[in-house]
C-alpha cells in the first residue's frame, strides 16, 4: 500500500505530538481490554509517578491495576465502572492503591467504553490521577468539622450566629437550654425577633448593635434576657461580625454565657457593702452617695434638702442590762418606725450604734421638717416588748438643712450632729435646728477639749476642800475634794463646763486619778500641819468606776502617800449601779477591805434597788441637793427627806445632805436627824490653804 510521503510525516509527527501530551498529563492515561483481567495494551508514562511501577509492567501483566488496589476498596471499585459501562455512561471513582514504596495513595480514575464494530464493550479507555492531598485534606476538614461539631453540640456555652435585624440562623443546644427551651426547634419557633421577645430592656440590643457597627465586636455585653417562662437572668456575651470578601456583613456570631449566679453574688457583696447586715437600712458608705444625689435633686427643683441626726436617748442602759441580743431587736425595731415615718423618696441609714440619719428631700416649709419631725419622736416613744418585757425609748434629733445651713455633705452633717447635742442637752426627746450661735458653742467646745488635754501636763488642775459638819456638834468632820481647772493667766473655768467634756472622751479616767492621788498627798499633809485625822471624799465618776484597775489605783494612791486608808472616804454616784448591780457590790467590798470610807453620791436620783442597798457596805448616803434647795417652797421634799434619813439609819449608815443654803435647812435636818451637811451656809470649796485656817480656826473654837 502506497503512503504518501508528506503524509506518512504528518501522521508520525502528530503521534509524537500526542504521546508527548499524553506522557506530559499529571496522571496516568490509560486502555485496556474489557476482560476478566482487565489487561492493559497501553499505559503512559505518569504510571511511575502514580504508582511507582514501569508502564511495562502493566503492559506485560507483571503486575495488575487490581493487585495494588486496597482490598476493601476493590469490589466497590469494580461495581461502579462495571454499573457505568452496563448503562452506556462515562464512569469516574476514587479509591485507594499502594504506591511502589509501600504508602497508601488515593487515586481518582475517570474513564469510557470502547465498542468494536458490533457494539460491544471492547476496551477501557481512561485516566488516573493522584488525589492524595485533596483527600487528605477532606478528611482532615471533615475530622476537624466532627470535632468542632462535637464542641458546638456539647459546649456549656451557648454559641449561636444571627442575623442583623434579630433572626437566629444557627445555634448549639446550650443556648437553648441557658434561655429555657428544651430544644432548638422549641427555641427556633419562640423567639422570632431578639429584640422584642428576648432583651428584657429592648434598648440593649440596640446598643450591642451600634458597638458592633464601630468595633465590630463586642466584648463581655452584659444584659437581662426572659428565659422560656418569664424568669429574668444575666447573660454576657462576646460577639463579631462576619462578613464576605467584599465587605458585606452576613451574620453575628458569638457567644452566650449565663451569668446570674455571680450577678447575683456581685449585687449581694454591692448590698453588704452599702447596707447594714441588722437593720437592712443604708450604711454609712451610702449615706454620701445619696446626699450628694439629694443634693443635685435640691438644686434642680429649688427645693430644701434636710439632714437630720437621730440618736436613741435610752439604748445603753438597755444592751447594758438586758444583752446585746435586746440591743439588736430594739435597733430592728427602731429602724423600722423611722422608715414608717419618712417618705418612699427620703432615705434612712444607719450610722452605727444607736444613731440614725433621715434624708427628707423636695421640702419646701420648714413647718413641712417639723412635721416629720414630731412623727418620729411620737413613733419612737411608743412602747415596745422585748423578751416580754415593754419598754419605753425616746430619742434626740439634730437638723440641719440645705441649703440654708451649708452646701456640702460633710458640713451639714456635721451641724446635723452639734444640733442632736443640744437636743440631748435641752433634755432630749425632743428636735433642735442647726444655728450659727449653736456652731459656735461647738468651736468652744472643741477648744475646751483641745485645752482640756494638755491640762494635766500643763499642771493646770487643783483642789478646793468644801468642809462637812456634824449636824450635833457643829465640828468640822471632814471635807470634799473637788477639782478646779486654773489655766495660767486666765480665769478659772468651771467644773459644770470641763467635766462633762471629760466623761464623753475619757479624760476623766486619767483626771480623776490625779484627784485620788493629790487628794491622799494633800490629805497627810494636812493632818501633819493640824494634828488631826481629817476625813477627805474623793468623788468616782461611773466611768472610772467601770476600770478593772480601780481598786489597785486606790490601793496604789494609799501606799504611795502614806494616808491611813480610814481618812479617805469614795463618793460613788448611784447612777454606777446600773451598769451590772453584782460586779458593783463585788467591788465596793474589795475597796471596803482596804479600809477606806465608802459614800452613795446624789442618793435619790438614781436607780439603785432598795433589795440591793442592804447589801451595799457603805458608810454613808449623801442626800442630792435638789431635795434640799427650795426646801422651804417645796414642802413635799419633807418627806422624802425623813425617809432617806430613816432608811440611812435603819442600814446603820450617816446621812449627808449636800447643798444647805439657809438656817432654816439646816435645823430642818438636825430635827430629822440627819447627821453631817455641806453647803454655803457654811462654806464654799476652799483653797487648801483657807480650808487649812477655818480646819486651825475650828480647832481653837472647839
Amino acid at each position: 500500500m502506497y503512503i504518501n510521503p508528506s503524509l506518512q510525516a504528518k501522521l508520525e509527527n502528530s503521534e509524537r505530538m500526542l504521546k508527548a501530551l499524553l506522557n506530559n498529563l499529571d496522571g496516568m492515561v490509560y486502555c485496556c481490554l474489557y476482560d476478566a483481567d482487565w489487561t492493559m495494551v497501553f499505559v503512559g508514562d505518569g504510571c511511575k509517578q502514580l504508582t511507582g511501577y514501569d508502564a511495562q509492567a502493566f503492559v506485560s501483566s507483571e503486575i495488575c491495576l487490581e493487585a495494588i488496589t486496597i482490598p476493601e476498596d476493590r469490589e466497590p471499585v469494580n461495581k461502579a465502572i462495571g454499573d457505568a459501562i452496563s448503562n452506556g455512561k462515562r464512569f469516574a471513582v476514587e479509591y485507594r492503591i499502594i504506591h511502589a514504596d509501600g504508602r497508601t495513595r488515593w487515586v481518582s480514575e475517570r474513564g469510557c467504553p470502547l465498542y468494536d464494530d458490533n457494539g460491544e464493550v471492547e476496551a477501557i479507555e481512561g485516566f488516573m490521577q493522584d488525589v492524595t492531598q485533596r483527600k487528605l485534606s477532606e478528611v482532615a476538614a471533615r475530622d476537624a468539622e466532627e470535632r468542632y461539631r462535637s464542641i458546638f453540640e456539647n459546649a456549656l456555652e451557648g454559641i449561636y450566629q444571627t442575623t442583623p435585624d434579630g433572626h437566629y440562623l444557627n445555634f448549639n443546644p446550650a443556648l437553648a437550654r441557658i434561655y429555657g427551651y428544651e430544644s432548638a426547634v422549641d427555641l427556633v419557633c419562640s423567639i422570632s425577633d431578639i429584640q422584642q421577645q428576648l432583651y428584657v430592656d429592648p434598648d440593649k440590643r440596640q446598643e450591642f448593635i451600634t458597638l458592633m457597627n464601630v468595633h465590630g465586636q463586642v466584648s463581655n455585653f452584659e444584659a437581662q434576657v426572659y428565659r422560656k417562662g418569664g424568669e429574668i437572668i444575666w447573660i454576657s456575651e462576646n460577639a463579631h461580625e462576619v462578613k464576605d470578601r467584599d465587605g458585606k456583613l452576613l451574620f453575628y456570631e458569638g457567644t452566650v454565657e449565663d451569668i446570674t449566679e455571680r450577678k447575683n453574688y456581685e449585687q449581694q457583696i454591692e448590698y453588704q457593702a452599702t447596707h447594714d447586715a441588722l437593720t437592712g437600712l443604708p450604711n454609712r458608705t451610702l449615706l454620701a452617695d445619696r446626699l450628694q444625689q439629694y443634693i443635685g435633686i435640691a438644686d434642680r427643683y429649688t427645693s430644701k434638702l434636710a439632714v437630720a441626726f437621730v440618736d436613741l436617748d435610752q439604748f445603753k442602759l438597755i444592751n447594758d442590762s438586758m444583752g446585746h441580743h435586746a440591743g439588736d431587736e430594739l435597733l430592728k425595731i427602731m429602724a423600722a418606725r423611722l422608715a414608717s415615718c419618712v417618705r418612699e423618696s427620703d432615705t434612712v441609714v444607719r450610722l452605727g450604734g444607736d444613731e440614725f440619719v433621715l434624708l427628707l428631700t423636695g421640702l419646701h416649709k420648714i413647718e413641712d421638717i417639723s412635721e416629720s419631725m414630731q412623727r418620729v419622736l411620737s413613733s419612737v416613744a411608743g412602747p415596745c416588748t422585748i423578751e416580754d418585757r415593754d419598754f419605753v425609748v425616746s430619742c434626740s434629733i439634730g437638723i440641719s438643712i440645705y441649703p440654708d445651713d451649708a452646701r456640702d455633705t460633710t458640713t451639714l452633717l456635721k451641724y446635723a450632729d452639734s444640733a442632736m447635742y443640744k437636743s440631748k442637752q435641752s433634755g432630749r426627746n425632743n428636735f433642735q435646728f442647726y444655728t450659727d450661735e449653736l456652731n459656735q458653742r461647738l468651736m468652744e467646745r472643741l477648744d475646751l477639749e483641745y485645752r482640756l488635754r494638755l491640762a494635766l501636763e500643763n499642771e493646770e488642775f487643783l483642789l478646793h476642800y468644801q468642809p462637812k459638819l456634824a449636824l450635833v456638834s457643829g465640828a468640822i468632820c471632814g471635807a470634799e475634794a473637788l477639782i478646779r481647772w486654773q489655766p495660767a493667766g486666765e480665769s478659772m473655768i468651771s467644773p459644770a463646763s470641763f467635766i462633762p467634756i471629760a466623761e464623753e472622751t475619757g479624760l476623766i479616767e486619767d483626771i480623776g486619778l490625779w484627784v485620788l492621788h493629790e487628794a491622799c498627798r494633800q490629805a497627810v499633809k494636812l493632818n501633819r500641819l493640824y494634828g488631826r485625822e481629817l476625813p477627805i471624799a474623793v468623788n468616782v465618776s461611773p466611768r472610772q468606776f467601770r476600770q478593772s484597775d480601780l481598786v489597785s489605783m486606790v490601793r496604789s494612791a494609799l501606799l504611795n502617800s502614806g494616808l491611813n486608808p480610814a481618812c479617805l472616804e469614795l463618793e460613788i454616784t448611784e447612777s454606777s449601779l446600773v451598769h451590772d448591780t453584782g460586779s458593783f457590790i463585788k467591788t465596793l467590798q474589795e475597796l471596803k477591805n482596804l479600809g477606806v470610807g465608802l459614800a452613795i453620791d446624789d442618793f435619790g436620783t438614781g436607780y439603785s434597788s432598795m433589795a440591793y442597798l442592804k447589801d451595799f457596805p457603805v458608810d454613808r448616803l449623801k442626800i442630792d441637793q435638789v431635795f434640799v434647795s427650795n426646801l422651804e417652797a417645796e414642802p413635799s421634799n419633807i418627806a422624802i427627806l425623813k425617809a432617806i434619813v430613816a432608811l440611812g439609819h435603819s442600814l446603820n449608815m450617816k446621812v449627808i445632805a449636800e447643798g444647805v443654803e439657809t438656817a432654816y435647812q439646816k435645823a430642818f435636818l438636825l430635827g430629822i436627824g440627819c447627821d453631817e451637811m455641806q453647803g454655803y451656809h457654811f462654806s464654799k470649796p476652799l483653797h487648801m490653804d483657807t480650808f487649812g485656817k477655818l480646819l486651825s480656826d475650828s480647832c481653837l473654837k472647839n
